[in-house]
């Protein structure tokens, strides 16, 4: 079989038609990790440039300026997940039983109460409540960090020196105080003792995990909770015939977080004091992952969050930043948490952040820029937590008018005998897995009522119609789309394979600056002058490469799930393209997904973007029927498999062999085993997803072209019945489109494998006709 000319025919035995010779050598899994890292780095630092577009601020006057910054602190509260009706809140609940009394300790200056505070329903803010002898001056929320207990910041528990109790010390200068306990680092909850399943990851992943996928958060959680405390304030200042006293806010570390976040939302906050938290954001995808937010840095860094403060008053303290190195350890038994560590900004990276929110309301005459302060030790070294200056600050801004502060006075003593704060930690982190678990039951009639009752069925070319809207907002708003790039692709290819019945090819091509698409190629050689073949793309699965997918040695690792099934594609006469997509190597690859989050990205706005790329070659092939082209992907591929061809239309067909099931109830359950609530894949989390989009109906988007699922019954990514009840949806709407006979599913007895038997045949069936005729 002869050779011919570049552009002629896929016949050539040298290089695939319309490629350059590849020279590219080395591990190029890693390669292609190394240059998406790159990417997003990259990306990462345009973004700070690019967030100017977001806004529209109008400095001409304070009201004009709170007008044009409302929907972006609309933005933000829907970012963080504080989109909850709260209940009202007009009083406080005493916490104590026969042996703890809710008056748990008082002083000649100040008397403190375990109290909590509804939320939401069956969802408390819990802590305590101090009140000064005397009149009230302000009320202020002081949240302490995660590790530390309200006890430590009112000075009730060992943990901080007396100077540094600022609970304390704001109640003995006049101040009404809640102090709230947020989760904390320490794994003990996280898990479930019904199933003997616990992890390692801190109580705080524990909740980000299953409130990110229905679009809440941990963070959003804990703001409502310190803003319920504020509805308690107002509700006092409500009922006052005098005058109203100020409401403020101060957190530190942690608590600083949550004291930024609600001072950003909630207006009726007159002043900030965050402590050990503010910095530019660039590098929160190291931080840990209970603070990734979606979106964050394409519109807000600490800058721009300050700026929804504005004209309010907003104190930073450079002090010394809890040391986080990482989760709890993994150990026998508790494993799975995601990576992550705090440490104390430098003092120039926090003075330029506030110094960039100063510059965005410098141009008017408002004076708003004045509404900032920096506090910080003598050449900028850290200080406190609640120095004297911050406290200073705080209180000056709140309308206390005082020089310095008087001596810490008696120390107050827990009259709790050997009172344990773990019971209330445990409450709290039952609260919330309660509330969202709660979500995750309501989730598939918010996804009926988000997108099935939208879209009856009527012709095939109405539904297609109808569901580009929704196509294009999964892409946009739960994966992420870069811009298309309109550089060449620059295709270079090698020979690698000379196999009976067809020729291999390794494909190289460039996707965006440092991001390359890469696979195997394998052409018949029993292809006629002129003859355009079907294309099947085969996706391997997690740590997988495209060899895995042709590898037809038995005894070899991949041959077991994946039983060669490009190679046997091959030989039926396909086309077959082994596209490597970038989830290989551990948590290299999942730190793309921590990096592509905070723009509002995903792992898959990259992997759909190299589809898109190797899709528009494969149709350029001269022995491809650009028009028949299909995907079969296992395992991650099969996810692959749901995500890419539901939002790229140039997929004549799907199946998802391995990974089909009851998508949200995998990702959130904490009752389900093999749920990923108890894994090490924390990169697999999709903002919002599970109110919108399920599997069915993401095989709804895919639609009416064919849709296939091959499931083994012994695949322990699921259970049969999840399989079987997601897909009765895709049935049924195929059915009512009158395509009844374009989707199906097979049922074998294995395992997570590819079957390769009724799939084959679908492939067959849809794909398997042959075009010849002139070659473009």
């Amino acid at each position: 079989m002869a050779g011919i000319g570049l552009g002629l025919s896929c016949r050539a035995h040298d290089l695939p038609p319309g490629t350059s010779p590849l020279t590219l050598e080395g591990d190029l899994s890693a390669q292609m990790v190394e240059g998406i890292d790159r990417f997003l780095q990259d990306e990462t630092e345009r973004a700070v440039l690019n967030r100017a577009a977001w806004w529209r601020r109008d400095l001409s006057s304070i009201a004009a300026y709170e007008n044009s910054v409302r929907p972006n602190r609309e933005r933000f509260r829907r970012m963080i997940g504080a989109v909850d009706p709260r209940l009202p809140v007009a009083v406080l609940e005493f916490v104590s039983d026969t042996r703890h009394p809710a008056r748990v300790a008082e002083t000649d200056r100040l008397t403190v109460f375990a109290v909590r505070w509804p939320v939401f329903e069956n969802v408390y803010g819990e802590g305590l409540w101090l009140r000064p002898k005397g009149r009230v001056r302000a009320r202020i929320v002081a949240i302490p960090d995660a590790d530390q207990t309200p006890e430590m910041a009112a000075g009730l528990a060992a943990g901080l020196p007396a100077e540094r109790q600022f609970a304390r010390r704001l109640a003995e200068h006049g101040c009404e105080v809640l102090v709230p306990v947020l989760l904390d680092r320490r794994d003990a909850g996280s898990g479930n003792a019904a199933l003997g399943k616990w992890t390692n990851q801190p109580h705080r992943e524990w909740i980000y995990r299953q409130a990110f996928e229905l679009g809440r958060h941990v963070i959003g959680y804990e703001v409502q909770k310190v803003m319920a405390a504020v509805d308690f304030f107002a509700s006092l200042n409500a009922a006052s015939e005098g005058e109203q006293t100020s409401i403020g806010v101060m957190g530190y570390a942690e608590g600083g977080l949550i004291g930024l976040y609600a001072a950003a939302l909630d207006t009726r906050i007159r002043a900030a004091l965050v402590s050990g938290y503010f910095d530019s954001r660039q590098h929160v995808w190291q931080e840990p992952i209970y603070r990734n937010l979606f979106g964050l840095l394409r519109e807000f860094g600490d800058a721009e969050i300050a700026g929804l403060i504005a004209p309010r008053c907003l104190v930073i303290e450079h002090s010394p930043a809890p040391a986080v190195n990482g989760p709890p350890p993994a150990r026998s038994g508790r494993s799975g948490a995601a990576p992550g560590r705090i440490e104390t900004p430098a003092f120039q990276s926090v003075a330029m952040e506030l110094e960039r929110a100063r510059a965005r309301l410098d141009a008017g005459s408002t004076g708003l820029c004045g509404c900032f302060e920096l506090v910080a030790g003598s050449q900028g070294r850290p200080i406190g937590p609640g120095s004297e200056p911050a406290l200073l600050a705080l209180l000056n801004r709140l309308g206390v008018q005082i020089g310095r502060l008087d001596a810490p006075g008696a120390a107050p003593l827990d009259r709790r005998a050997g009172f344990d704060p773990c019971p209330r930690q445990e409450r709290q982190l039952r609260e919330m897995e309660g509330h969202t678990q709660l979500f995750l039951r309501q989730s598939e009639r918010a996804r009926k009522d988000f997108f099935w009752s939208k879209l009856p069925p009527g012709s095939t070319q109405d539904w297609r119609r109808a569901c580009a809207p929704f196509r294009s907002m999964f892409e946009e708003e739960s994966i992420g789309r870069f811009p298309i790039s309109d550089a060449p692709a620059d295709v270079r290819a090698r020979r690698l394979f000379d196999r009976p019945k067809w020729t291999g090819y390794e494909v190289v091509m460039d996707v965006f600056p440092s991001v390359f698409a890469w696979g195997y190629l394998l052409i018949p050689k029993d292809l006629e002058p002129g003859q355009r073949r079907p294309a099947v793309v085969c996706q391997h699965g997690l740590e997988g490469l495209p060899a895995s997918v042709i590898d037809e040695d038995p005894s070899s690792r991949a041959f077991g799930p994946y039983q060669a099934f490009a190679a046997r594609l091959a030989e039926r006469g396909y086309v077959v393209f082994a596209p490597h997509s970038p989830y290989r190597g551990g948590d290299r690859f999942r730190v793309l997904q921590r990096k592509a989050n905070p723009l509002g990205k995903s792992i898959f706005s990259i992997i759909i973007a190299q589809h898109r790329r190797a899709l528009q070659w494969l149709g350029t092939l001269p022995c491809v029927d650009a028009e028949r082209i299909g995907f079969y992907g296992l395992s991650y591929g099969g996810k692959t498999a749901m995500r890419v061809p539901a939002v790229v239309e140039g997929y004549a067909l799907s199946i998802c062999s391995g990974d089909f099931n009851e998508w949200i109830a995998k990702n959130v359950s904490t009752d389900f085993p093999a749920s990923y609530m108890f894994t090490g894949e924390y990169e697999i989390y999709e903002w919002n997803l599970g109110p919108q989009l399920g599997y069915a109906e993401m095989a709804a988007l895919i639609a009416p072209r064919p849709f296939m699922v091959e499931r083994g019954h012994r695949d322990g990514v699921a259970i049969d019945e999840w399989v079987a009840y997601e897909y009765a949806k895709v049935r049924r709407l195929y059915a009512q489109l009158g395509i009844g006979e374009r989707t199906a599913i097979e049922y074998f007895d294995g395992p997570h494998q590819i079957h390769g038997v009724g799939t084959f045949e679908f492939l067959d069936r849809h794909l398997r006709k042959f075009r010849t005729g002139p070659v473009d």
